[in-house]
């Protein structure tokens, strides 16, 4: 009987994976929150090689379309098995209306503790999904990139990225380039003045001799996120001497995903671009 359970519960994760079907992170969780944050996996066949994807939506609200759905998809497309994580955030509605400030909703460690679980998944899951845990990243995008890159840079577990892509991401909270909306929605409208915090969640103050090789590229007209982000984190890497690719288009502006006509034909570049540095890095 308890083979018969065992092999049961094993067919209904493959089908939740081969499915597409969202698999839910934090089910027994004490926050009602939590228990919605899902992982929907597209894995491709052949390929050992997996990425969990962090859209962006300055921690108030995810971008599941442009930077998340259809980046899985381009992805399982070329062979990598992909992962959309849809971890908490502020909402939009606490954004605007700044209830946060009473010290409730979500916020940071939230979505980080939704990335380490995320990993972990991947992890204790690899030779279900034939994943290589050598070949296990991270990518994000804006907010999302912000992310990507605190799945290792704050993360306490053994569940760690091997590679991290961040694509015109967020990076410092401290001034002048921070992205105020991405500090507010992950500090609340009281913590993103507490200085302590912002030099805390600033990536660039956080970079050790052992980060992992880093693909990171924005583009100097992005009118979001201030293109110094970008230029902050390669200066980091580079003083650590960390293996890292950093691309900076002129043109492109920002929140272009891997879309065939957001951007420009500059900023699409990026794609097959990251294709081979994956590539090279598998080999």
């Amino acid at each position: 009987m308890k083979n018969l359970i065992l092999t049961y519960c094993i067919l209904v994760l493959c089908m939740q994976v081969f499915s597409g079907e969202p698999i839910y992170l934090h089910p027994n969780h004490s926050k009602a929150s939590a228990r919605k944050v899902t992982l929907t996996p597209y894995i491709a066949e052949n390929s050992q090689v997996a990425v969990i994807i962090c859209p962006g939506g300055s921690y108030s609200w995810i971008d599941m379309s442009t930077e998340g759905t259809e980046v899985a998809e381009w992805l399982q497309s070329n062979n990598i098995s992909a992962f959309v994580l849809r971890y908490r955030v502020a909402s939009v509605g606490a954004y605007i209306t700044g209830y946060r400030v009473l010290g409730i909703g979500n916020q940071y460690p939230d979505m980080l503790e939704d990335a380490e679980a995320a990993l972990q998944k991947l992890y204790e899951n690899a030779e279900i999904w034939h994943i290589d845990t050598n070949f296990i990243g991270t990518m994000g995008f804006s907010a999302g990139g912000h992310l990507a890159l605190s799945a290792y840079a704050y993360n306490k577990t053994p569940y760690k990225p091997k590679f991290i892509a961040a694509i015109y991401p967020a990076v410092t909270f401290n001034e002048p380039y921070a992205h105020n909306r991405t500090r507010r929605g992950a500090l609340s409208v009281w913590g993103q003045w507490n200085s302590t915090m912002r030099d805390s969640l600033s990536i660039e103050k956080h970079i050790d001799s052992n980060f992992p090789p880093t693909f990171l590229i924005n583009c100097k007209d992005d009118k979001i996120v201030d293109y110094h982000n970008a230029v902050l984190l390669d200066s980091a890497l580079t003083s650590k001497n960390i293996q890292h690719t950093y691309i900076q288009y002129q043109t492109g502006n920002h929140s272009f995903g891997v879309s065939s006509n957001k951007g420009t034909e500059e900023s699409r570049q990026w794609k097959q671009t990251f294709l081979t540095w994956i590539s090279n890095l598998n080999q």
